[in-house]
C-alpha cells in the first residue's frame, strides 16, 4: 500500500521565524502521524525546498499554512486546507490529520474534481474575504520592509556626519554621507511602489506586477503614502481581474498577446487614470492637515502633542503621518525646530512601544513577533516607524489606538520639555545637535514604555482568554 502523500507551503510576512517552525511542525506531525510531506517555505530569502509539478500531481492533500501569498493556484483540483502560519505551528497535529481524513476544499481547476464526503468545492471568490485581504496585504508588507529598513537606517548614518552633509552647498558636506543618504533615499523610494506591486501581485499574479508598480509610482509622486499604495496595489490587482473577465472569450491562441500586450498597456491606463484622480483630492486633504497642523504650533503642548502624536502613529508613512512629517519640514526651513521635535518623536515611538511590549511580555508573543519586537528597537532608534507596521495589521482596532497613545504622550511631554530638533529624520542619531536631548529620550521612552505596557496588558488578556476557551 502506497504511502499517503501531503504537500505544504509555509509563509509569513516578515518570512524570519514563523515559516520555518510551521515548517518544522508538520514535518514533526507528518512523521508521527506516519505520512509522506514536502514542505515548501516562501521566507525572505525566497522560495526553498519548491515543489515540483510531479510533487503536486502526485499529492493526496495540501496544507497551506501561510499569511502571504504562496501561488495556491498550482494546487487548482486538489484538497486544500488553508489556514494561517500561526496555526502551521500551534495545530500541526490536527491539520495533519485533517489531511489524511479527507478534510479540507477543493479549488475549481482544470483537473477533474473527485468526490469526497468530507470535502466541498470552493472556488477561489468563495473564500473568506477578510482573509484574501489580509493575504494580499501581508504580501505587499513582506516585500516592502526590506526597502524600508535598508533606506531608512542608511539616511540615518548619513547623519552621524551632519545634518547637513549631504547638501552640496553646505560646509558640513560630506562625499560618503552624500552617497549613503543618496542611497538610502532611493531605497525608501520603494516602498510605495513595491508595497503596491506585490499587493497587485498577489490578486493577480504577474499581470498585476506592473499594473501594482505602476499605480504605486504614481501614489508614492502624488503624496499619499503608504495607504495610497495600498489603495493602488488592491485597485491594479483587481482591475487585472476584471479584465480577464473580459477578455475570457478571446481565442486560446491569444493568450501570449493579453499576457505581454492587453493586461499591461490596459491595466496600466485604467489603474493609472484613477490613481491620478483620486490623488489629487488626497493631496489636497495633505495640504489641508498641514495647514490644520500648523495653525497650533503655538498653542498648548497638550492639544499640539495630541494631535501630532495621533497623526505620526495613525498610519505609519501614510499620508496622515506625512501630513504631519512634512508640516515639521516646512517649519523646519522657517526656522522653528520645537514642532518637529515633537512629531520625530511620535515617529520613533511607534516601533519602540512594540519593543518594550515583546520585552516585558515576551511569553505572550510568537517567536517571530519576538524577534521584530528586538529589531524595532533599531529601526524606532532611527526613526523608522514603519517597524510596527506589521503589529499594527494583524489586530489594528487594539494595537493602533495603543500606538497613538504612546506617541502622543511622547510628544506632549516634548513640547513641554520645549525640545528643539533641527534635523528631519536620523532619530537618535541626531542627538548631538538636540537642545534637551536627554530630556527628548526621556519623553520617547516613558511614551514607548506606558505604550509597551498597554500592548503587552492586551496581548496577555486574548492569550488569557484563548487558554480558558481551549
Amino acid at each position: 500500500m502506497s504511502t499517503f502523500k501531503i504537500i505544504a507551503a509555509t509563509g509569513c510576512p516578515t518570512g524570519i521565524a514563523h515559516t520555518y517552525m510551521a515548517q518544522e511542525a508538520l514535518e514533526q506531525a507528518a512523521k508521527k502521524a506516519g505520512v509522506e510531506i514536502k514542505v515548501e517555505t516562501h521566507g525572505q530569502i525566497g522560495v526553498e525546498n519548491e515543489l515540483s509539478a510531479l510533487d503536486i500531481e502526485q499529492a493526496d492533500a495540501v496544507i497551506v499554512a501561510a499569511d502571504k501569498d504562496v501561488h495556491a493556484e498550482r494546487f487548482a483540483g486538489k484538497r486544500i486546507i488553508d489556514v494561517s502560519v500561526g496555526k502551521g505551528i500551534k495545530e500541526a497535529d490536527k491539520l495533519i490529520q485533517d489531511a489524511i481524513a479527507g478534510r479540507g476544499t477543493i479549488k475549481v481547476g482544470e483537473n477533474s474534481l473527485k468526490d469526497n464526503e468530507n470535502s466541498h468545492i470552493e472556488t477561489d471568490s468563495k473564500t473568506n474575504i477578510g482573509r484574501q485581504i489580509y493575504k494580499h496585504l501581508m504580501n505587499g508588507v513582506s516585500h516592502m520592509l526590506p526597502f524600508v529598513v535598508s533606506g531608512g537606517v542608511l539616511i540615518a548614518i548619513s547623519f552621524l556626519w551632519g545634518i547637513y552633509s549631504s547638501d552640496t552647498s553646505s560646509v558640513e558636506y560630506n562625499e560618503i554621507a552624500a552617497t549613503l543618504n543618496s542611497i538610502g533615499t532611493f531605497a525608501m523610494g520603494m516602498m510605495v511602489p513595491v508595497l503596491s506591486a506585490y499587493i497587485a501581485e498577489s490578486i493577480a499574479k504577474r499581470p498585476g506586477l506592473v499594473v501594482g508598480l505602476v499605480g504605486g509610482l504614481i501614489a508614492n509622486a502624488g503624496g499619499t503614502g503608504f495607504l495610497g499604495g495600498i489603495v493602488s496595489g488592491f485597485l491594479g490587482g483587481f482591475v487585472i481581474i476584471l479584465l480577464s473577465k473580459l477578455l475570457k472569450g478571446l481565442p486560446k491562441s491569444l493568450d501570449g498577446l493579453k499576457a505581454i500586450f492587453l493586461y499591461p498597456v490596459f491595466g496600466v491606463a485604467i489603474t493609472g487614470v484613477i490613481m491620478i484622480l483620486l490623488t489629487q483630492p488626497m493631496e489636497a486633504i495633505n495640504t489641508g492637515m498641514m495647514e490644520f497642523l500648523a495653525s497650533f504650533q503655538d498653542s498648548n503642548p497638550i492639544i499640539l502633542g495630541l494631535i501630532v502624536g495621533s497623526m505620526s502613529a495613525f498610519d505609519m508613512g501614510g499620508p496622515i503621518n506625512k501630513a504631519a512629517y512634512v508640516t515639521g519640514t516646512a517649519l523646519l526651513a522657517e526656522g522653528n525646530t520645537y514642532f518637529m521635535a515633537g512629531v520625530s518623536a511620535a515617529c520613533i515611538a511607534p516601533p519602540l512601544i512594540t519593543g518594550f511590549a515583546v520585552l516585558f511580555f515576551g511569553k505572550y508573543f510568537d517567536k517571530e513577533e519576538r524577534n521584530s519586537g528586538l529589531v524595532n528597537f533599531i529601526l524606532g532608534s532611527t526613526h523608522i516607524t514603519e517597524g510596527a507596521i506589521p503589529f499594527a495589521a494583524k489586530d489594528p482596532l487594539h494595537v493602533l489606538p495603543i500606538l497613538m497613545l504612546g506617541s502622543s504622550i511622547a510628544a506632549i511631554l516634548t513640547y513641554t520639555f520645549e525640545v528643539q530638533v533641527p534635523a528631519p529624520h536620523g532619530g537618535f542619531l541626531v542627538l548631538p545637535i538636540v537642545t534637551h536631548g536627554l530630556l527628548w529620550v526621556l519623553s520617547i521612552l516613558i511614551g514607548s514604555i506606558i505604550g509597551g505596557l498597554l500592548l503587552g496588558l492586551v496581548r496577555k488578556r486574548e492569550y488569557v482568554n484563548k487558554t480558558i476557551e481551549g
